[in-house]
């Protein structure tokens, strides 16, 4: 019997390459969106609504969902923290209670931002304590509990997994869909006349690759799905690149692959105001050694290498 999986937010920067890797290992894949759904390619499913995925998943029959769909951008949830809640958290607990009901496995796609990235903290292992710094992380942290819970309520603890990753890059419909991508307009602003554009040049980020994610994504469901009694696996797993840069030393590199000069973008060190409310992780860095401990392959695209062979298409 052909083996099916059911991604959400299918239609965003890392759902659409978990769709490509399943299909690259022969599997049936229904990819679901909402506002950019376009059926038949990727089905309507509406995650508020419990009626609408129990349809939904008597018509697919998956064996495995990823769930990729949230509100992921810090800022968007903190002018939305109804909806952001409504997405991260009550949605993924629904989707979990229908998934743990129909014995299919779940992975939850959470955020290393679920950690405050203090200074001296990281790397963070699957286990540590999470103590997220802004509403993005402590919804993606409320989500991963609520996921969690859901299967043990049903008695099949190991059938719904947490996968954290880091800030993500990739191939973009346009460049705002990545925190990583958008930096290349700032580059491109930066050659503005008297364009004195200020850039974070304090904060660690280890921008991960979404065909990456994607492939652990298959590998994970996959081991899982072989292991009879899933309670003697890990709940919560972590996969990051181990590529390390701040958001100007990214914008350095993108400026020398265009053979642009940066004298128009300046260097923010500046840290965190402690009277600040929110305070900004500084290294958020993931430990991988539980998918390590699984035997799952946690190489990953060398940034560098990626972004020459990307940026082919940008030269004038």
């Amino acid at each position: 019997m052909a083996k099916t999986a059911l991604i959400t937010g299918a239609t965003g920067l890392l759902g659409r390459q978990v769709v490509k890797a399943f299909e690259r290992q022969d599997w049936a894949v229904v990819g679901t969106g909402f506002a950019r759904a376009n059926p038949p390619a990727t089905r309507k499913l509406d995650l508020g609504s419990e009626a609408d995925i129990t349809k939904t998943f008597e018509e697919v029959q998956p064996q495995v969902v990823v769930h990729c769909a949230a509100n992921r951008f810090p800022d968007k949830c903190d002018r939305d923290p109804e909806g952001t809640r409504a997405l991260n958290v009550a949605a993924s607990a629904s989707l979990a209670k229908i998934c743990a009901a129909k014995s299919i496995f779940l992975i939850y796609i959470s955020t290393d931002y679920v950690f405050p990235g203090t200074e001296g903290d990281a790397p963070y292992e699957a286990t540590s304590t999470p103590k997220p710094p802004n509403l993005y992380g402590q919804t993606k942290y409320e989500g991963e509990k609520a996921v969690l819970a859901e299967y043990e309520k049903a008695g099949k603890p190991g059938w719904g997994v947490v996968l954290r990753v880091p800030v993500l890059y990739g191939e973009a419909e346009n460049p705002s869909e990545s925190a990583v991508n958008v930096l290349m307009d700032a580059v491109w602003k930066a050659q503005e006349k008297d364009a004195a554009i200020k850039m974070d040049h304090w904060a660690i980020r280890y921008p991960t690759n979404t065909e990456d994610v994607g492939r652990v994504c298959h590998d994970v469901a996959a081991k899982y799905l072989e292991t009879e009694d899933k309670s003697t696996l890990p709940k919560i797993l972590q996969f990051s690149s181990e590529d390390k840069y701040t958001k100007y030393e990214m914008c350095q590199l993108f400026a020398e692959i265009m053979g642009l000069p940066l004298d128009g973008m300046i260097a923010n060190t500046e840290g965190n105001d402690p009277n600040a409310s929110v305070q900004r992780p500084y290294d958020c860095h993931l430990s991988t050694k539980a998918l390590k401990d699984l035997g799952i392959n946690v190489a990953t695209m060398d940034f560098t290498g990626w972004w020459r062979r990307q940026m082919r298409a940008y030269r004038k």
